[in-house]
């Protein structure tokens, strides 16, 4: 069984709204990344918030048993994926797929076709591509967790991708989503409007 984490810890000053609420056609960042990560490998989904923590929770329409509350959120993105580790059962999960909240315009058919991949190949790492380009989500393996939870705050969970760098499993796909950074409204209309395109 893997777990998805839904990174929408941080402060969103250039979106100017929490991105796990923004919408892109209809869904919110968040909803998107939960129909995304809908598998049946997937079993454990955590949802991981820190600044404006109780707004956000309110207006989610997640199960709030799914929910992890980043108090260390100022740190950076590694510390939600710290978070969303430590709330897992101790030996239950395989790996973690993570999914950062400004990228969720990824289809359920590439994270499926990510796990497939995973799991076939056996690597460490699984993460998409899109023209060459590294994107996410991306699927650690369960041994992993440890450097994860050692990884320089500074460098982050690259730190543990530049360490394996000959056990990563790279997918690629046609689906431009997996680069875009969605991060402020700007981006987020270009997006919508190439995406309707699409």
């Amino acid at each position: 069984m893997l777990a998805a984490a839904i990174l929408a810890a941080g402060e969103s000053r250039r979106m100017g709204d929490p991105k796990a609420l923004v919408s892109i056609h209809g869904l919110s960042f968040v909803d998107h990344l939960i129909a995304a990560t809908r598998l049946p490998r997937i079993g454990i989904t955590r949802i991981v918030l820190g600044a404006r923590a109780e707004e956000i929770r309110e207006k989610l329409k997640a199960d709030s048993a799914t929910i992890v509350v980043n108090a260390d959120w100022p740190k950076g993105q590694l510390s939600s994926i710290h978070a969303a580790i430590r709330s897992l059962p101790a030996g239950v999960t395989e790996g973690i797929v993570v999914c950062p909240v400004d990228h969720p315009v990824v289809t359920v058919r590439l994270v499926a076709e990510l796990i497939k991949q995973f799991d076939a190949s056996g690597k460490l790492i699984a993460l998409p591509t899109y023209r060459r380009k590294r994107g996410h989500p991306v699927i650690f393996r369960a041994p992993l967790y440890d450097e994860l939870l050692a990884a320089a705050p500074e460098i982050g969970a690259r730190a543990v991708v530049w360490a394996h760098a000959q056990d990563i499993k790279e997918v690629a796909t046609d689906e431009e989503g997996v680069i875009l950074n969605l991060n402020d409204p700007e981006t987020l209309q270009r997006a919508g409007r190439s995406l309707r395109s699409s």
